[in-house]
């Protein structure tokens, strides 16, 4: 019939419209992906591991699994392991980014940082004597310290200086920048699939016509 060979052809039409959206979206995505494989080549930056495979820290198997546990166990992020590869230590997808992330933020909150005291200073009842002291940072974010305690107020500065905030502002960028590369990454697939979908079924309703 005249009326399914024109139901066709609007089908084979819109089908190429919406396969030509996905491959301009397809290619966009793939071009920011590409370009933020490049800056992860130039940055070079790269986790550590052992002759055995497990993700190190400074050496240290203990330190790794504790940046690992507050990355997963703390911030509860659904860490795919399978991409903290050995054999590619390059720091290049979402979940390398965030234990990254972790690594800064775990030596910041472990830190010891030295506050010197030209005075005694007395702070809710108790009395801070004149000299240095090595305070711990004791596992504090930002917001946890006493901005009025002598000592915890002055080491807030120093634990969470500007590069760190940096660091950790740049990493966050890097891991929203890559989502949102590989989902349009995906809409670009699917619209793609649709498209080939309507232009299959434009030409079945179109021979089905001619047939009629």
């Amino acid at each position: 019939m005249k009326k399914l060979r024109i139901v066709g052809i609007y089908f084979v039409l819109a089908g190429l419209v919406v396969l030509s959206l996905g491959t301009v979206v397809l290619t966009k995505a793939q071009a920011g992906l590409d370009s933020l494989d490049a800056v992860y080549e130039k940055q070079g930056l790269s986790l550590s591991y052992d002759e055995n495979g497990n993700f190190v820290d400074r050496g240290s198997i203990d330190s790794g699994n504790a940046i690992l546990s507050l990355l997963t166990d703390d911030w509860k992020y659904p860490l795919n392991r399978k991409n903290l590869d050995p054999n590619d230590p390059l720091v290049n997808t979402p979940d390398e980014l965030m234990v990254q992330y972790a690594i800064i933020s775990y030596h910041v909150m472990h830190g010891v940082h030295k506050v010197v005291l030209a005075e005694d200073v007395e702070y809710n009842g108790e009395i801070f004597a004149a000299g240095e002291y090595e305070v711990h940072v004791d596992g504090r974010y930002w917001g946890d310290f006493d901005r009025k305690h002598p000592l915890y107020g002055q080491i807030r500065e120093k634990a969470w200086s500007p590069t760190a905030h940096g660091l950790l502002a740049e990493i966050s960028a890097g891991v929203d920048a890559d989502y949102q590369a590989g989902f349009a990454h995906f809409i670009g697939l699917v619209l793609m699939g649709f498209g080939v979908m309507f232009m299959l079924g434009g030409v079945g309703f179109f021979w089905v016509g001619k047939e009629k």
